[in-house]
């Protein structure tokens, strides 16, 4: 069974402070959804090269069994409360994608 990915690209941060109150909510609505944080630059020292049309800034990526099961933790109660803690002046690129076998 192909694993699912979440991928989440943050073109404009007004006010990098402004995610704590989602951050708190997202992860452990990922780790209930059995989601593992594979990638989230920048952060602890994560290093990353733009190319083309590519940006620096936040880019998160998560891991999960199956594409349903990814599918299923981003419909999940407590992720659609993290969702609501997304404060205004953030542009988010998210997408849900199906892993090669």
């Amino acid at each position: 069974m192909a694993k699912g990915y979440w991928v989440s690209v943050y073109p404009a941060i007004s006010d990098p402070e402004g995610l704590t109150a989602y951050d708190k909510l997202a992860g452990p609505a990922v780790q209930a959804g059995g989601g593992r944080v594979l990638s989230r630059i920048p952060s602890r020292g994560g290093r990353v090269v733009a190319h083309e049309a590519g940006i620096t800034q936040r880019v998160v990526l998560i891991e999960f069994d199956s594409f349903e099961q990814a599918v299923a933790a981003y419909e999940s109660e407590a992720y659609q409360k993290a969702l609501v803690a997304i404060p205004d002046g953030f542009e988010r690129d998210f997408r849900i994608i199906e892993g090669i076998d």
